[in-house]
């Protein structure tokens, strides 16, 4: 049977991608955004600056004016707070389930969340009512991903960011997560297709367990400074695809 966890999963992707096919019209004529900010893979912490609030950091969380060919929508409170006792039966595997439950890795001075997904190619004016009913199902099975953005004070972000690279390894054969009371279990933690910008990025495909089937998700981690990025992403189609373009475009807000 699906575990809970994995059905709320679900359940949430479907919400949003509804969201998308209620208030997406028309078909994207946009490109994705370029990140033209420098790669420096493993790089030192930088110089301390002054940590953010979740007033501040909304201000810089990626709007629908920065990606006109997605839908977005705020995190619900309850959204925002599910994941706040998330654990695992591995508690090196910890960060890895609060990256992908919008909860805070630690002790930060603020946070902000925001859902998205990319408006996938509209059904022609005069399509069949077969080709319409293709595309509306092509919608729903559309990747949305859940970016939280979380300040730090002093080092606090580089030592968040380092407990996730540490938990890609410690974790790749998989570990089970709760929530809430429910559980899901994930099979496999291996290396996603890399990502460049911020001061340290990495990315990760994330296999889970669904009735016996495998059920992909990508999880990107950036460290901008003091503020952590994460961007866990998902699909009612079983294997999400890495958003790039959301990434990149919030990347150069946090630039």
């Amino acid at each position: 049977m699906r575990t809970a966890l994995v059905r709320r999963t679900v359940l949430s992707a479907s919400a949003l991608s509804l969201a998308l096919l209620a208030t997406a019209c028309g078909s994207s004529g946009t490109t994705d955004a370029k990140d033209d900010t420098k790669p420096s893979a493993s790089a030192p912490a930088a110089p301390a600056a002054k940590a953010k609030t979740d007033a501040e950091l909304g201000g810089l969380l990626v709007a629908q004016a920065d990606l006109p060919d997605h839908v977005l929508k705020g995190a619900t409170p309850e959204e925002a707070t599910a994941g706040a006792g998330a654990t695992s039966d591995k508690p090196a595997c910890v960060p890895l389930v609060k990256a992908q439950s919008m909860a805070a890795q630690g002790a930060g001075t603020g946070t902000a969340r925001v859902k998205a997904v990319a408006k996938p190619k509209a059904a022609a004016a005069d399509a069949s009512p077969e080709e319409k009913a293709k595309a509306a199902m092509q919608a729903l099975g559309s990747t949305a991903t859940a970016v939280t953005l979380e300040s730090f004070e002093g080092t606090g972000a580089a030592e968040a960011f380092a407990s996730l690279k540490s938990a890609g390894a410690a974790c790749a054969a998989g570990y089970t997560a709760t929530q809430a009371g429910e559980t899901g279990k994930v099979t496999k933690v291996a290396a996603g297709t890399p990502v460049t910008g911020g001061d340290e990025a990495l990315a990760y495909t994330v296999v889970g367990d669904a009735d016996g089937s495998p059920f992909t998700t990508q999880l990107v981690v950036v460290r901008q400074g003091n503020t952590l990025a994460t961007f866990h992403a998902i699909s009612l189609a079983g294997t999400a695809e890495q958003p790039t373009a959301l990434v990149a475009a919030q990347l150069k807000k946090l630039a």
